[in-house]
């Protein structure tokens, strides 16, 4: 058979067979039902992997534009006092939870009977602004794992299908005893199919958990330098005796 009559074929072929066809669905419905399972395994991944990057970008949309407006506030000159009767009740900023948690280990201190004790007083207000951080930094790091599986099984998950179906496609040829295009480019589309289905989930889920580890982790540098700047802070005012 010569290079230009096969090329002939294998167009008259896809052409047929498009309109049965090649599209989405039709490829579905005629994979096997270990392909079949994949495919809607990768489309669960992925459609939850995107539910999650647009959860995370608003979230972390609103934790820089809630830090930017509580630093505004906290360096207006107000003094810490002021500060925390202006936040009492609506603290929605993770800097606003950790300023209410140092504001309030630091009023007790000041009604503990051991008022000399400054540097148990400031070891006590550090350790609770770090258990707010942290629980902070928990929050904003929820559904990163989600991505990461995601971006990592999903290529493995597709390429497990497209060898499924390429041994489904060996053994329909061999049952045939004959080896006939008609056979070989509808299986293979379909197992190829399943692997495209996997980059199509692990893409996105890649590129955006590399965008939200660098935020989260300029984010946290934010907290920390915030969390350095009002323990400085109370430190003075414990030293001064309040």
């Amino acid at each position: 058979m010569s290079v230009l009559h096969m090329s002939s074929e294998i167009a008259n072929i896809w052409v047929g067979a498009s309109g049965q066809g090649f599209s989405l669905i039709a490829l579905f419905e005629r994979a096997d039902w270990v392909v079949k399972l994949i495919m809607i395994m990768l489309a669960f991944a992925s459609i939850w992997s995107w539910a999650i990057i647009i959860d995370k970008t608003i979230q972390f949309y609103l934790l820089k534009k809630r830090a930017s407006n509580f630093e505004e506030t906290f360096w207006s000159g107000r003094t810490l006092d002021e500060l925390a009767k202006g936040l009492a009740g609506d603290v929605r900023d993770p800097m606003g939870r950790v300023f209410t948690a140092a504001m309030r280990e630091f009023r007790e201190s000041e009604g503990n009977p051991r008022k000399n004790d400054i540097e148990g007083t400031r070891q006590r207000i550090d350790r609770v602004m770090g258990l707010v951080v942290n629980r902070e930094l928990a929050k904003a790091e929820r559904g990163m794992t989600v991505l990461a599986t995601v971006g990592s099984a999903s290529v493995f998950i597709g390429l497990l299908g497209t060898v499924w179906g390429i041994i489904n496609t060996f053994r329909a040829i061999d049952q045939a005893k004959d080896v006939n295009i008609v056979l070989v480019i509808p299986g293979i589309t379909e197992a190829l199919f399943a692997t495209a289905l996997g980059l199509v989930a692990a893409i996105p889920a890649v590129i955006f958990y590399n965008k939200f580890s660098t935020d989260l982790d300029r984010y946290a540098g934010r907290l920390y330098g915030y969390v350095d700047e009002l323990s400085a802070i109370l430190s003075r005012k414990i030293g001064k005796g309040g």
